[in-house]
């Protein structure tokens, strides 16, 4: 159950500009959002953090994104967050299988050896005590140009926010990220946990 209740979508008139753009893309306001909302700037500044770190005129694949921020929400166990890009990650082309062997990306068949090296970074990049070496920043080099992995570690320092943001305060999770996070990520590990709307 959330520590902090959202606020209504019309109660910050200063952000209803950027509601609306998520009500057209998403479909819904997140939660996170709204319970930010109580602190127009800092959503602000964040809508305009991930407006460039989506930004569609990068080189990296929009719903490749979405998995290295899954994959780094899972190193932090931000169950909210990967519920939300398993989402966005669909949305964007990934395919629902590819989506539920998540999990094994090291050894799927459905992941490429330039995608392993994304997530691998992910993963270490997420993790805490960072556990990025020399020798697999140099593999990441070896699939990907600088300017791609700013745009990896741009996903990767994002999410850093959103899963402390969300983890923080227990967010509850919307109903259509719930319901494809249900369907796809079950083998992963996922279960919404804390982020329920029921505290039971």
């Amino acid at each position: 159950m959330a520590r902090l209740e959202t606020l209504y979508i019309d109660s910050s008139h200063e952000l209803a500009e950027d509601f609306a753009f998520f009500e057209r893309t998403l479909g819904f306001v997140p939660n996170s959002l709204l319970t930010m909302a109580r602190r127009p700037g800092l959503a602000r500044g964040l809508i305009a953090l991930s407006r460039g770190v989506y930004d569609p005129k990068g080189e990296v694949d929009l719903g490749l994104k979405r998995l290295v921020g899954h994959v780094a929400s899972m190193a932090a166990g931000c169950m909210y967050c990967r519920a939300h890009t398993a989402t966005s990650a669909m949305r964007h082309g990934i395919d629902e299988n590819k989506l539920s062997a998540i999990a094994d990306y090291a050894t799927s068949p459905l992941f490429s050896e330039a995608e392993r090296a994304a997530l691998d970074f992910a993963l270490a990049a997420a993790s805490v005590p960072n556990g990025v070496t020399d020798e697999l920043f140099k593999r990441l080099q070896t699939h990907w140009s600088e300017g791609q992995i700013v745009e990896i570690l741009g996903v990767i320092g994002l999410f850093g926010f959103f899963n402390r943001w969300n983890d923080s305060l227990a967010t509850t999770l919307e109903a259509e990220p719930m319901d494809i996070a249900k369907t796809t990520l079950g083998p992963s590990g996922w279960n919404i946990g804390k982020h329920s709307k029921d505290p039971t």
